[in-house]
């Protein structure tokens, strides 16, 4: 019945499309967990992802290097499923260790993929963002090179899942990259998100350009989740993008977060009210564990002091005044019952100045299966709308 839960529960059973996941270790677990309890859905997937990272390793050991790829990518997906609730349990100091656990199985699934996946070293402002480079084969042949933003919260393994499996069966290399705010960046570089992703996806392609399997006439743009603000932001000022996809559009990153706010608090940051309003948000969630545990666990990659602070920062990541930039061919995600940003994905695609024939507004729908955000249970379809899009543009 939780919602979250449910949620989350749908994009481990999702991840099997591309063998992140396997049906029947996904029902077992949330068979054993509690319903809404943070506690037992830790404890629960990093059980199951424990067994499995085991499998994989012994696997390995034996020298089974197929048989430990996908075992290892599946307790990756565990892993990282683990960790989502962790902030509203009475140890979410528990996440960093969990989240290198599930770093380790994510190396595991590239030391066996026999060399397919390679990790890179992207220059960025003085130090360097660690990314996988994905190659369709050893040929050294040129091709269109798909980059892969990944959003708020989501894995490297997320990015498996959610372009590269389906790019690499289409013959699209492809790259991914922690940003500020986003994994080993955030964990190992304490690195934050940031409203100008073009100071980011600039040195991103800056990189792509000095790699001999791209071709520089074909580089497309993937973003994920939050990505679907990051990406159009990007590609209003980083026109050396061919194609850009967003997966919702996001207008307002902050709607979201003040979607539930009471007017009474909206009033607060309206005014300025810092002690005032962190005061209150504190009252308000005193009994509210989970609750607690949600702002705690967006708040971590905003690198913000305090609530009234984070919710401050977020004005600035709205594309008001931004979209209207942006000219390159652009497809955008509109599932049904988008949870986070709904209306967003029909703001962006009328604003965008990209010519109409260029440009595509993808409905998925409740009747398909292919609701909720990000498409959770229909990554094959996804896959294919996304790509015979980018293949008709990119050809």
């Amino acid at each position: 019945r939780n919602e979250d839960f449910e949620f989350l529960t749908e994009l481990a059973i999702g991840a099997t499309y591309h063998r992140g996941a396997d049906v029947g270790e996904c029902l077992t677990t949330v068979a054993r967990i509690h319903d809404g309890d943070a506690e037992s859905w830790y404890v629960e997937w990093k059980a199951t992802a424990d067994r499995v990272a085991g499998i994989a390793s012994a696997c390995e050991d034996a020298g089974h290097l197929v048989s430990a790829r996908w075992t290892w990518l599946r307790a990756a997906t565990y892993y990282d499923t683990a960790t989502f609730f962790l902030d509203a349990t009475k140890q979410p100091e528990r996440f960093r260790p969990t989240w290198e656990l599930h770093r380790s199985a994510w190396e595991g699934f590239v030391r066996c993929s026999g060399g397919q996946i390679e990790r890179v070293a992207i220059p960025y402002e003085g130090t360097e963002l660690e990314g996988w480079f994905f190659r369709v084969d050893d040929s050294g042949r040129k091709r269109p090179l798909l980059i892969l933003n990944n959003g708020s919260d989501g894995p490297v393994s997320a990015m498996w899942l959610q372009g590269a499996a389906g790019g690499l069966e289409r013959g699209y290399n492809c790259l991914t990259f922690d940003g500020p705010g986003q994994g080993a960046a955030l964990w190992r570089q304490d690195l934050y998100f940031r409203p100008d992703w073009e100071a980011v996806i600039t040195p991103v392609v800056d990189f792509a350009l000095t790699l001999a399997e791209v071709d520089p006439e074909r580089i497309a743009l993937l973003g994920v989740s939050q990505a679907g603000y990051w990406v159009p932001r990007a590609v209003a000022f980083e026109k050396r993008i061919a194609a850009a996809v967003a997966d919702p559009g996001v207008w307002d990153v902050g709607a979201s977060w003040r979607a539930h706010m009471p007017k009474s608090m909206l009033k607060l940051l309206e005014e300025g009210e810092r002690e005032k309003f962190n005061r209150n948000l504190d009252w308000g969630l005193r009994f509210r564990r989970a609750a607690r545990g949600t702002l705690e666990f967006r708040m971590r990659p905003y690198g913000c002091e305090t609530p009234y602070d984070v919710y401050q920062a977020l004005r600035e990541y709205t594309l008001d005044g931004v979209a209207e930039r942006i000219e390159c061919p652009i497809l955008i995600t509109d599932p049904d019952n988008e949870q986070f940003w709904p209306g967003d994905s029909k703001r962006l695609y009328e604003a965008v100045s990209t010519p109409a024939d260029r440009k595509e507004l993808v409905r998925f729908t409740s009747e398909e299966g292919a609701d909720s955000h990000c498409e959770p249970r229909a990554l094959g379809l996804r896959d294919q709308r996304i790509f015979d899009w980018l293949d008709r543009i990119l050809a």
